[in-house]
């Protein structure tokens, strides 16, 4: 028995002795993160429920210099899309709605309606066009019911299911639906059988008048420095975006979605988060997209003038990483590199990169395809991909990206001096690609 306990408090202290050390280089990332490139926001990773980060940074408020707290309340831009899905899945639940139903059925008028499911706005396969810029910034003014006769008027891109585009403007029309089906406002649904459901006290959605306690502030860069988000008019900018919530929150809504049936029945989660398309969209949420460091994942990122927001749940493993941002901190690069640390892929922290002069006669060998990247040259200056992104020297061999420079590319050269890879390197993550063209 002694032996027994005595293996016992050893396996704990070892485990209590990783999971230390793991939260420590959670927080050096994170520390660099928030000193190097001004992170302005909060964090949540978690295993197996047990919380390895938490933690806040920056300012909720730059004019008062209100600082974020673990309270503290984001928009969730596109991280929205899941509780809208979840809500249309709900419905079709409690056989109010099929996902077979066409579009003409709700909008007699609607263009190829007959041909647009509901499914196909789910997964981004209705062919609507995606006008968020134009709908949502440039006519803030447009009343409520003129919004779907004034998207009704916009050409599809293609033949509904014939391909993929994302479209935020088929997720502002599935927010309608909630609305005509359930003879609810989209708030008071989403009030009344999500948040409530599953305890987010939190979270609601966001309103023109309404005063939000704790509520962040979000800003974005405009020719070097931080600027107010333009107005966004709440009453129609929902479906797509328009919930708002905080990290704690998000961890219920994690627990609720993943690893219960509050929301909804095992059958109909299988469907949400089974991919329908190249692009690997299930309903409201990304299975398995490419940044899944070979670990199963369903997540969805989100973005709009300074919100900047992550949402990755790891399902065989049960790791959960949120990251909000409202500064327009790349919050998808860095809950991407916060998963691989949990993962044991190893990390490069931030830190300043300063420009240096070089002989540019060296740019001749490094011009070429690396796999997927291709590196360009004009005039004395050395491109990523295209001539929109240049690759500044920090060293003969080390560059970083003009657009993000957390984001660099290394040339690796034989004994021959001639060179034969890159490493490129995104949120601290090295990855080698092989030149093509030797």
């Amino acid at each position: 028995m002694k032996i027994l306990l005595k293996i016992i408090f050893c396996s704990v202290i070892i485990s209590c002795s990783a999971q230390n050390k793991l939260t420590s280089q959670l927080e050096d990332y994170m520390d660099a993160e928030a000193e190097i490139n001004n992170f302005s926001g909060t964090v949540l990773v978690t295993k197996n429920d047990s919380i390895l980060l938490k933690k806040a940074y920056g300012f909720a408020d730059y004019e008062l210099e209100v600082t974020n707290t673990l309270n503290t309340k984001f928009s969730l831009a596109s991280v929205s899309k899941q509780f809208t899905a979840v809500a249309i899945l709900q419905l079709v639940e409690a056989n109010k709605l099929s996902l077979d139903d066409k579009l003409v059925k709700y909008y007699r008028h609607f263009p190829k309606g007959d041909k647009i499911s509901i499914k196909m706005l789910l997964t981004h396969n209705s062919g609507i066009g995606d006008d968020v810029e134009e709908l949502f910034s440039s006519n803030t003014a447009l009343p409520q019911d003129s919004v779907v006769k004034y998207i009704m008027k916009k050409p599809l891109l293609f033949d509904p299911g014939t391909q993929t585009s994302y479209s935020n403007t088929a997720y502002y029309i599935l927010a309608t639906l909630i609305q005509k089906i359930s003879k609810q406002s989209y708030a008071s649904y989403l009030k009344e059988h999500i948040f409530e459901k599953a305890k987010m006290t939190n979270s609601g959605i966001s309103s023109n008048d309404s005063i939000i306690l704790r509520m962040s502030k979000p800003y974005y860069h405009k020719q070097g420095a931080l600027i107010k988000n333009p107005f966004s008019n709440w009453v129609y900018n929902i479906g797509l975006d328009g919930v708002y919530s905080t990290i704690e929150d998000l961890y219920l809504w994690n627990k609720h979605l993943f690893d219960s049936t509050t929301l909804l029945s095992e059958k109909t989660k299988t469907q949400m988060f089974t991919s329908y398309n190249k692009d690997n969209f299930g309903y409201g949420v990304l299975v398995n997209p490419i940044y899944n460091h070979n670990h199963r994942l369903i997540g969805h990122d989100g973005g709009y003038y300074g919100t900047q927001t992550s949402f990755n749940r790891f399902i065989d493993d049960n790791v959960f990483v949120t990251v909000l941002s409202n500064n327009e901190s790349p919050s998808y690069l860095i809950a991407h590199g916060l998963a691989a640390i949990v993962f044991e892929i190893p990390v490069e922290l931030s830190y300043k990169h300063i420009k240096v002069q070089i002989d540019t006669k060296v740019y001749d060998d490094y011009v070429g395809e690396y796999e997927d990247i291709k590196i360009l040259r004009k005039n004395d200056k050395l491109f990523y991909s295209d001539y929109d992104i240049e690759l500044i020297p920090e060293s003969t061999t080390k560059f970083f990206r003009s657009d993000n420079n957390n984001r660099t590319i290394e040339f690796i050269k034989n004994k021959e001096g001639i060179t034969i890879q890159i490493i490129s390197t995104t949120a601290g993550i090295k990855n080698i690609k092989n030149k093509l063209n030797k």
